[in-house]
């Protein structure tokens, strides 16, 4: 027997999540975490969408049947395997017939099966919810190979509140931002996986982000949560050049080489025609030091250019020569200790420096990195 849940409440319930639609829908966007168990295959969903539309519901639904019944054996087996304590979650598009047919052939194995009430669908529609909630942000600024993503980390592993948007996005926001990471999701399966996050974040506790450009790739920030990042007080770290020159290094030490040269000859209109040959060349001999100096002119003027066009306030922090766990400890005590009385703005342009700090007007950052 099954149950049908809201969204909120099937996210919370007990066993594996079950997506039974087609390969291809659930390669384009899933619940993260679920299982794709297909009903029909892409091409059997092709033959019974065909069918519906030439001859109506009846004929398609006997069809559809006729495709699934062999495999409802292999059905019970696969979904005991997954749910050994026979309790799992399953759900379509629409909470429709594949769904109510799968939980029925479940249901008869003795499993106990709970719906997602308007299926995929309707947890599409909650994680467009989601972003609309505000959240006290705190953008996370600096040029690049000034170790930002680094610090985020940090930040997490010391109980901070934080959204690795470049995480999620398997992407480092620039022309070399896809070396050496795995296939970026689709922009709907990036979407689900921020708001599952989004979801679970405490609204009187600063939430850290790194500053980012609307698209991470092939990627889109969600407009909404853009909107709020827009908004945000800005914290921009600061690395002396030889600092940011190493990082890179470290980072892109070991990528291909064909894929560095690739990637900058892809901002050679920015970068320069000069300075693009010069680059590739010095990476051809391995001098990545040097090559990446090259190449930072370009992201440094794109920098500088936007701090230039904007007039917001940003708080400049000096991490020269500290690693991103002490950067992460530094960056925490610039903040208020409670947050809750007014959780959209935690900083502000007169808050007294730190040692080592300064602060000056300056603009919303949004700099590619590396």
């Amino acid at each position: 027997m099954s149950q049908s849940l809201s969204v909120s409440e099937f996210l919370h319930a007990p066993g594996p999540i079950l997506d039974v639609r087609s390969p291809a829908e659930f390669a384009q966007g899933h619940i993260p975490g679920a299982i794709n168990l297909p009903l029909f295959s892409d091409e059997e969903r092709a033959q019974v969408g065909t069918c519906y539309k030439q001859q109506g519901p009846d004929p398609a639904v006997e069809l559809g049947f006729a495709l699934a019944g062999p495999k409802f054996a292999g059905f019970i087996a696969e979904a005991k395997r997954l749910a050994p304590d026979r309790q799992l979650r399953l759900h379509c598009w629409r909470g429709g017939m594949r769904s109510e047919a799968m939980a029925w052939v479940l249901g008869m194995a003795k499993l106990e099966v709970t719906l997602l009430s308007g299926g995929y669908k309707a947890f599409r529609r909650w994680a467009h919810q989601q972003f609309e909630t505000p959240k006290p942000i705190v953008i996370l600024g600096g040029m690049t190979g000034t170790g930002k993503t680094a610090i985020l980390i940090a930040l997490a592993q010391q109980g901070a509140q934080v959204i690795d948007l470049e995480g999620l996005a398997n992407h480092r926001g620039s022309s070399f931002g896809a070396l050496g990471l795995p296939p970026q999701p689709s922009n709907e399966q990036f979407e689900n996986l921020l708001a599952l996050q989004w979801a679970k974040l405490n609204p009187n506790q600063p939430v850290w982000m790194e500053a980012e450009s609307r698209r991470i790739g092939l990627c889109r920030i969600p407009e909404a949560v853009f909107q709020q990042m827009d908004c945000a007080q800005i914290i921009e770290i600061q690395r002396p050049r030889s600092e940011r020159l190493a990082a890179l290094v470290e980072i892109y030490g070991t990528a291909d080489r064909q894929a560095l040269i690739t990637a900058t000859e892809r901002i050679r209109k920015r970068l320069g025609g000069l300075r693009t040959q010069q680059a590739v060349a010095l990476l051809l001999q391995g001098k990545l030091t040097e090559a990446f100096d090259l190449i930072l002119d370009y992201y440094d003027r794109t920098y500088t250019y936007d701090l230039q066009r904007r007039n917001r306030p940003i708080q400049p922090v000096d991490i020269t020569g500290l690693s991103a766990t002490e950067s992460a400890a530094l960056l925490q005590t610039l903040l208020p200790e409670s947050s809750s009385e007014n959780p959209r703005l935690l900083l502000s342009p007169s808050v007294a420096p730190a040692h080592g700090t300064r602060t000056t007007p300056a603009a919303k950052i949004q700099s590619e990195a590396v």
